[in-house]
């Protein structure tokens, strides 16, 4: 296992500044995962790390080691890609020796390496046939495989799942979760899935533009967004977000002119002030009878799922709708007027630079 520290450090090309300034630490065999849009900067975070990259500035730091110049293979780490690049003519016992026959292993050193990792993943009966009589799934834990024989004190992972379907993601997420426990070795991971962020890991970094937006456990960032990019982009589906202006301490006014409680710290606002309202869709309650706060809505879409039914409503002239998911037994449907309820406990308020009030 390593522990990881990052200080300052800097991306660029040319003029172009990619990453900027990361700090982060990571401990020995935490499961981190960095998530966030495409083009944010997490997959040249974790190929800096891997040596993938030359740093521009800052440092970082594997264990007591400072590596900014050391290369890949005297890191440590062992990564897994998004492509599977498997050699086709070797059977999946050779394609998972092959580094360690390059660093010059002994063939009985090799096939127990081999063999304790094939245990580990499950893929003994696989070890010699030739990765085209493999599935996606086995490909990838073929690929995981050539990492573990290595032993390294690192695992980086950039969006391994993302060519695998839907129902093979969730079994691979399974896995990699189990892979964890039993290694019980650091484990980096890249994705923009949040839903793979927050069933895998125990810390997330979530990144906008280059820089670390907010860290932390997945329900400290389901529960305490520091700003509206993190809340937007944590939950599935995502919060929901309705302007307004504060109307006093404890009222936020829509544009449709309804008052909403809220309970949040508003002291540093003046009445009036714009704010931004968000709320979760599993926290709206919607029903088609009228109550005091309830705000008005069209139901444009009701999608019913069997254990849930998803309302995709408008409120006012707004052009963006919201979600709410609530119970499939709610008589709401396609065309009907709803009104929705917030929950003031449930709400949350940003102000206008997007930052949350506690």
């Amino acid at each position: 296992m390593a522990h990881l520290k990052l200080k300052g450090l800097r991306k660029s090309y040319g003029e172009v500044e990619t990453l900027h300034g990361i700090d982060l630490e990571i401990q020995d065999g935490e499961f981190v995962v960095f998530v966030g849009p495409s083009g944010c900067g997490k997959s040249t975070l974790l190929r800096c790390i891997a040596g993938l990259e030359e740093i521009t500035a800052g440092e970082l730091w594997i264990g007591e080691q400072q590596v900014n110049e050391v290369p890949p293979a005297k890191r440590g780490i062992a990564m897994v890609f998004q492509s599977y690049a498997l050699y086709p003519h070797m059977s999946v016992a050779e394609n998972m020796a092959f580094g360690l026959r390059l660093a010059g292993f002994t063939k009985d050193a090799m096939k127990a390496a081999v063999t304790r990792a094939a245990q580990i993943l499950q893929i003994e009966h696989l070890l010699e046939r030739k990765p085209k009589a493999l599935s996606g799934g086995q490909r990838q834990r073929v690929a995981i495989g050539r990492a573990i024989v290595r032993k390294p004190g690192v695992f980086l992972f950039d969006e391994p799942l993302s060519n695998l379907d839907a129902a093979l993601r969730v079994q691979m997420r399974v896995e990699l979760s189990r892979l964890h426990r039993e290694l019980q070795t650091t484990m980096i991971y890249v994705t923009h899935d949040q839903v793979e962020a927050m069933t895998l890991a125990n810390r997330i970094v979530v990144l906008s533009a280059g820089r670390i937006e907010q860290v932390g456990t997945p329900m400290e960032l389901y529960h305490k967004p520091v700003n509206r990019f993190v809340a937007g982009f944590i939950g599935s589906p995502k919060m929901n977000f309705i302007d307004g202006v504060l109307h006093d301490g404890g009222h936020v006014r829509l544009k449709d002119g309804t008052c909403v409680s809220v309970q949040a710290d508003t002291s540093r606002l003046a009445t009036g002030a714009k704010v931004t309202l968000g709320v979760r869709p599993e926290h709206i309650v919607a029903t088609g009878t009228r109550t005091e706060e309830a705000v008005k809505a069209f139901v444009q879409l009701a999608e019913h799922l069997g254990d849930t039914t998803y309302l995709h409503v408008t409120v006012g002239d707004s052009p963006e709708p919201l979600t709410v998911r609530t119970d499939p037994d709610n008589p709401l449907n396609t065309g009907d007027t709803a009104w929705l309820n917030f929950p003031p406990q449930r709400c949350f308020l940003f102000d206008e630079q997007g930052h949350t009030l506690p």
